[in-house]
């Protein structure tokens, strides 16, 4: 008894799902807890540590509003770190789907206008 393979799948379902475009907000917030556990981790580790030469985490005071290198500080700096993230990886997901759509776009009109380039031949 012999099977019939699969049928090819349709070429444009294959591109469509090969370049499906990022969900902004998963994206986002996947980026957001990255960066909220980063500096709060660094933080902590600062702070428990105390390493000699040290880390120079008191010039993040100066981006996050309320950051200091202690407990209290790690917490603010994960908020901040989450709500950065958040914007950065939002804005990245968005770019990158404008960008694979401007592209898409651009090879599909180049391809239908190769393709009816000598439609008047014919007639």
């Amino acid at each position: 008894m012999t099977t019939t393979p699969p049928p090819p799948p349709d070429a444009e379902a294959v591109i469509d799902l090969a370049f499906a475009p990022l969900h902004k907000r998963a994206f986002g917030t996947a980026v957001g807890s990255a960066g909220a556990v980063l500096v709060f981790a660094v933080t902590a580790v600062d702070v428990l540590v105390k390493p000699e030469p040290g880390l120079n985490l008191p010039l993040l005071a100066e981006y996050f509003y309320g950051y200091s290198v202690t407990w209290s500080g790690a917490v603010v700096g994960a908020l901040w770190g989450g709500f950065v993230g958040f914007v950065a990886g939002w804005f990245v997901a968005f770019a990158r789907n404008l960008a694979l759509a401007v592209t898409a776009l651009w090879i599909r009109s180049k391809s239908e206008l190769s393709a009816t380039r000598d439609f008047l031949d014919h007639i």
